[in-house]
């Protein structure tokens, strides 16, 4: 620091505490950020047969994600066009045909069109005009596939797809082909974690994106990826990949041999870890045999659950050994949150008021910060 107090060339101002504890800055977030932008919601995979569907959180709303019998994807938001009632309940199941409420038994399609509602003949007969099943519909959101997910946006005029979510990825690796090599919507789930992280979102997200904290606590993962102890991140620079070490034949708990690499990925990616973040709340990580990937839902200003997902060819999801494979980033995992959990409560320390500080190797997340800051509108003074 100098001698005004000011961070000094070498350290730029992170964001002040305010912006990980307040319920305020967490509202504004919901509503500018988780409920205006892409968010990916379910493995397209998990809702695969007619009537399945799974309900998921997107900022303040309840979203169904829902395969009808066309076996397209829809999604709708998860209420009742009769009194507001949830229409589901359970985070996942399947119908034979129909969506029905249970308060009042108004009935839905699997497209979402009102197709019974008790006593609708008698409403007809009283009300003259009678209701236009048209008219009282689930609400539609918007929803595209991608890498085997299904993404969904609530805003009535959703930003573009393939800028903000495609366009992402690809500026992250430096080559619009350079992820379609892995063909994620080909792999399926040989593994699956969910944790539910005592931490801010964007603790979470500034933690993936630096490794200046590698060298700490992450023993396995530099073991692997010398270069990591040295404070270098894979997302520090466009398309950078960190080499495995010397003596390091796959992405193991320890450097032992995976599988044999996925079909597409050819010379430049055969030996690297890369890693991307998708805003707001995708992790990316690709290595030769298989994908890591975390999807974020930040429930409250001090609580998100993460669920992440290990992605194999599907030969190797249905027959092999996963165990070495998935602990390696399980570990990872666990370490991460764990140090989310412990900075957490110091967001709201009178030390923490106005901010820390990032040194030249974390440098790059002040441009998340200053992302943060232009989709809330205004810095938030410290209080």
């Amino acid at each position: 620091m100098t001698t005004t107090g000011r961070p000094s060339p070498a350290l730029l101002p992170t964001l002040g505490g305010d912006y990980y504890t307040s319920a305020a800055v967490f509202a504004a977030e919901q509503r500018h950020v988780f409920e205006s932008m892409w968010f990916c919601a379910v493995r397209a995979g998990d809702v695969g047969e007619p009537g399945q569907f799974k309900k998921v959180q997107v900022g303040r709303e309840s979203v169904l994600v829902v395969r009808g019998r066309d076996r397209m994807l829809r999604a709708f938001l998860n209420v009742c066009r009769h009194r507001g009632a949830l229409l589901c309940t359970q985070p996942e199941g399947r119908v034979r045909r129909n969506l029905r409420c249970p308060y009042h038994s108004w009935t839905y399609g699997l497209d979402g069109t009102l197709v019974a509602a008790p006593n609708l003949s008698a409403l007809t007969e009283e009300g003259g005009a009678g209701i236009d099943r048209r008219d009282y519909g689930l609400v539609a959101v918007a929803l595209r596939e991608w890498l085997g997910y299904a993404w969904v946006c609530l805003a009535e005029d959703p930003p573009s797809f393939e800028d903000d979510v495609v366009g992402a990825a690809a500026h992250r690796l430096g080559d619009p082909r350079a992820i379609d090599a892995y063909r994620i919507d080909t792999l399926q789930v040989g593994h699956r974690v969910s944790y539910d992280v005592a931490a801010n979102w964007k603790l979470i997200v500034e933690n993936f994106m630096e490794c200046y904290h590698c060298a700490t606590i992450h023993p396995e993962l530099t073991r692997l990826l010398p270069e990591f102890a040295g404070g270098r991140a894979a997302q520090s620079s466009v398309g950078h990949g960190a080499e495995f070490g010397s003596g390091v034949d796959g992405f193991t708990v320890d450097g032992s041999p995976g599988f044999p690499s996925l079909p597409g990925v050819g010379t430049g990616q055969e030996r690297r870890y890369f890693a991307i973040t998708v805003k707001p709340t995708v992790f990316i990580n690709l290595v030769p045999d298989h994908v890591i990937f975390h999807r974020m839902f930040p429930l409250a200003p001090d609580r998100t659950v993460v669920e992440c997902d290990w992605l194999y060819a599907p030969d190797v999801a249905a027959t092999a050994d996963l165990s070495r494979s998935a602990e390696l980033f399980h570990r990872v995992n666990e370490q991460d949150f764990d140090a989310c959990r412990r900075t957490q409560p110091a967001m709201s320390s009178r030390a923490y008021r106005a901010g820390g500080v990032l040194v030249p190797a974390e440098h790059h997340i002040a441009e998340f910060h200053r992302w943060v800051v232009s989709r809330l509108g205004a810095p938030i003074a410290p209080r």
